[in-house]
């Protein structure tokens, strides 16, 4: 399933790091119908429910194997609302035929085949640093998260104890930071806005794409289509779009 990079590099991340206990499901059929039917997220919902959250995976020209949740999957309600984690656009095009997708954010996947090879943050100001984070340093990252509201902070405190992460430090005040989460990719780098406009998300992907790519890992970002400094700085590292996915919350019609 060459569009489905979330769905390998979790499962490689569990075999190699055990950052999360995950359980999913793929067609019976499989892999003569490929496709994971439920594939639980980490975010959290308004019922709490573990299975409430759900991402879909198959080739993009067989998304009809959608249909097979109506049969297939007995951990969903399908007569209640489905958070849809980012989605590759056409199985969420499949999904409305049945479902009305209700606020829907779009988010283009852009994946570095050839990461940088200069990673060195030697020309940062003395009074900036470029370093390694760890647990203690989750509830800052936690607090700056504009997704905060559905990923609470031990999800951070998981994956830095096991994979790669880094922050500037501005005069020991955290000033931006950069994840590698579960499943490959690099979380959305953020930065507290008094430090923006400074250069320092550069040497933040810089890093961590060379790094995520000698863990084995395709360096892989979710990049909001309005969002064009993103796209420029990451193009820069020879980022490339390969496709579109969506978040929404589905409701039955």
């Amino acid at each position: 399933m060459p569009e489905s990079l979330k769905f390998h590099q979790t499962i490689q991340t569990y075999l190699n790091n055990k950052v999360w206990d995950f359980h999913f499901y793929v067609a019976k059929n499989w892999p003569e119908d490929p496709i994971c039917l439920h594939f639980p997220g980490c975010t959290s919902t308004p019922n709490s429910l573990t299975y409430e959250s759900v991402t879909v995976f198959c080739p993009s020209d067989r998304a009809d194997l959608v249909d097979l949740l109506t049969s297939e999957d007995v951990l969903l309600d399908l007569t209640k609302p489905l958070y849809l984690n980012f989605t590759h656009e056409a199985i969420v095009n499949r999904f409305e035929k049945r479902y009305e997708a209700h606020d829907k954010i779009t988010g283009d996947v852009y994946v570095c085949d050839n990461p940088p090879e200069d990673t060195s943050a030697d020309d940062l100001p003395p009074d900036v640093e470029l370093v390694r984070l760890q647990p203690e340093h989750m509830k800052a990252v936690h607090d700056l998260y504009p997704a905060s509201d559905i990923e609470c902070c031990e999800v951070f405190e998981k994956l830095v104890a096991e994979l790669p992460a880094y922050g500037i430090f501005v005069e020991g005040q955290l000033a931006a930071w950069m994840v590698q989460s579960y499943y490959g990719a690099m979380f959305s780098m953020q930065t507290r806005p008094e430090f923006r406009r400074k250069g320092y998300g550069i040497y933040l992907a810089r890093r961590l794409t060379k790094e995520v790519a000698a863990r084995g890992y395709k360096p892989f970002v979710v990049i909001r289509p309005e969002n064009d400094a993103s796209r420029s700085l990451y193009s820069k590292l020879g980022f490339e779009k390969r496709f579109r996915t969506v978040r929404a919350v589905l409701r039955p019609r």
